[in-house]
């Protein structure tokens, strides 16, 4: 079983951490495939560059040319999974609504731990879209940047840990999710500090992917993610080696 695992971000040292979470977890026999994006953001910190990492993920995925049985979309509150559904003939995962849907089976309501205040909106409305938002306690900031949490991993924990404490005292959490794909691997040190399960977005990820591959199951086209019409689109792919710009 071969699954493409594909970072959000442009930082290939995050990709590296990423996959070797995955690999932690997945089951003897499955690849797991590392992927970064040929453009777009370092890191992903609010909707502008969500937006973009959507269309750079589809890209990258898209160019990969050999056989796959699954992708995981390894961004936090991230923008694209649909689009990947429409274009992926295998099962595509995300990792926010593969935590949350972990968390729900081992906990009656579940926190989110994440990077920056300003992405606590996107969280939310993802776990929205998903119906997952019901049993969400909260959404609470560590106030770190994604790249923040790869380069001090002992003050990442204690950040997150704080929040996490937080959310289980005040907020009446009993599960945390680890709200940003930099976080892995940082599962086991939290769930230390508070004394309650804490998911990790790509190890929840892998094994339900393996899953639905085992199972036979992939995305439904019948109606909202069927295949895209056939159609001129100008410009597809993206040209690689442009420099994008930021306002």
């Amino acid at each position: 079983m071969r699954i493409l695992l594909v970072n959000v971000n442009t930082t290939d040292s995050v990709t590296r951490v990423l996959a070797e979470q995955a690999r932690s977890v997945a089951a003897p026999g499955t690849e797991i495939v590392p992927l970064t994006p040929f453009f777009g953001p370092e890191s992903v910190e609010g909707n502008f560059e969500s937006y973009l990492s959507a269309v750079a993920v589809m890209d990258r995925v898209a160019a990969y040319d050999r056989p796959y049985d699954a992708v995981i979309q390894a961004g936090f509150g991230e923008h694209g999974r649909e689009g990947l559904q429409e274009i992926c003939d295998t099962p595509v995962v995300d990792i926010t609504e593969a935590a949350a849907h972990l968390a729900c089976l081992v906990g009656r309501r579940y926190s989110v731990v994440t990077s920056l205040d300003r992405t606590v909106p996107l969280i939310q409305d993802r776990l929205t879209l998903a119906r997952l938002d019901g049993r969400c306690a909260s959404v609470r900031a560590s106030g770190l940047g994604v790249l923040d949490v790869e380069r001090d991993r002992a003050a990442a924990v204690e950040a997150i840990a704080g929040q996490a404490r937080a959310a289980v005292e005040e907020d009446g959490a009993e599960v945390i999710c680890l709200g940003c794909a930099g976080m892995a691997g940082l599962d086991t040190a939290v769930r230390a500090a508070t004394g309650a399960p804490v998911v990790d977005g790509v190890t929840a990820a892998v094994p339900l992917a393996e899953s639905l591959v085992g199972l036979g199951l992939t995305t439904s086209r019948t109606r909202a993610y069927a295949t895209p019409r056939p159609k001129a689109v100008t410009g597809w792919p993206p040209h690689r080696s442009a420099a994008l710009p930021l306002p």
